[in-house]
């Protein structure tokens, strides 16, 4: 339908008001304040600005010296040891699944520490803080290195989802790893818009669960990997998560004392909420938290046993479940000292404060 002259004049009137509007902004933004005042008005908040370089907790400190000494290349181990045709497609295949689950917590992790190091500095935090969510964010960059070059040496092929399955399992483990993503973007959506909204006091206690069940499983993969490569990463992996974990004791025990009664009851939640996502690669997925197919389980610990009769250490049932157990309750251990009440965690057998609804936009924790 082609517009009357008055319809054509009333748009060239409303795009000349909006262009009048945009060129009023435009010298609004330019408009010289020094001119007007002796000094600037204060920055609006929060922001990066202004800067300071101010430091109080020494332990932190230490830390980050330890980042700085302890820092590995993926792509330095050895890998000339390592070679995949020793294996068969079905060993590889399930071999890589596994690196692939790994992937949906490790490869998502650079980015989600990302933003967290953003929020140190728009709330001002101590000068070692930044610098350790920095090594942070940094460390956790090596881990998605360490998941990709795991996935390509052994499919050869650079993406497990578009990879040609060349077995009848390696075809199912390639459906389980579509819908594990697909959960991971949710995750993913939902971070984003929790980051905002929570305080660093929360974000720490979430991270530090992940760490705290990381640093566990990686140093038993580390003793019982037959691969040098693999057990060189497990090792750096391991060490890394251990570090990362101080930090967060370390801001706990600074901040916690006058944590607010409202940011207390958030962690509760978080733990639980917690439990449910990490538990898909350090347990199994429950299945009313995660949005799975009905064989998706079967499939991964049918993967799990060929990988581990190929040499590949994967912690069996019960021992993943004893680690998670112990992982909470070393997690209890730090908030029973400052009167935050735990969650129950039923699956493992502990009890405490009934959480009864937990969404996919309340995930923060991560490895």
């Amino acid at each position: 339908m082609i517009p009357d002259d008055n319809e054509s004049g009333l748009a060239l009137r409303r795009g000349g008001e909006l262009s009048q509007r945009r060129e009023e902004t435009v010298m609004s933004s330019k408009e010289k304040l020094a001119d007007t005042m002796e000094f600037p008005p204060e920055t609006p908040q929060p922001n990066v600005f202004p800067l300071s370089w101010h430091a109080k907790t020494a332990k932190l400190e230490e830390v980050w010296d330890s980042a700085q000494k302890e820092f590995w290349d993926p792509k330095k181990l050895s890998w000339d040891t390592f070679d995949p045709s020793s294996y068969s497609w079905e060993e590889r295949e399930c071999i890589a699944y596994w690196w692939t689950l790994l992937s949906v917590f490790d490869a998502s992790a650079p980015p989600v520490f990302a933003e967290a190091l953003i929020k140190t500095y728009e709330v001002h935090e101590e000068d070692p803080v930044r610098r350790c969510f920095f090594s942070v964010t940094r460390d956790e960059q090596n881990h998605e290195q360490m998941c990709g070059l795991a996935i390509t040496k052994l499919l050869e092929h650079d993406d497990p989802l578009t990879y040609e399955p060349k077995t009848e399992i390696g075809k199912r483990l390639q459906k389980n790893a579509k819908w594990l993503y697909y959960n991971g973007g949710r995750y993913w959506d939902g971070y984003k818009t929790a980051v905002p909204k929570y305080s660093l006091a929360v974000l720490f206690s979430s991270f530090l669960m992940g760490e705290i069940a990381a640093a566990t499983i990686f140093h038993q993969m580390a003793q019982g990997s037959k691969e040098p490569v693999f057990k060189e990463a497990f090792r750096n992996i391991g060490r890394d998560e251990g570090r990362h974990m101080a930090i967060c004791m370390s801001l706990m025990e600074r901040d916690y004392p006058s944590l607010p009664k409202e940011d207390a009851a958030v962690i509760t939640k978080q733990v639980r909420a917690g439990y449910l996502f990490l538990s898909a690669v350090l347990f199994e997925p429950p299945e009313d938290f995660w949005d799975l197919p009905s064989d998706f389980i079967d499939n991964q610990r049918e993967a799990e046993t060929i990988a581990r009769n190929a040499g590949f250490f994967i912690p069996e049932y019960e021992a993943k479940k004893e680690n998670w157990k112990n992982a909470m309750l070393n997690l209890k251990g730090v908030l029973d000292k400052f009167d935050i009440p735990f969650p129950a965690i039923p699956e493992v057998g502990i009890s405490g404060q009934e959480i009864t609804e937990v969404e996919m936009e309340d995930i923060i924790p991560v490895f």
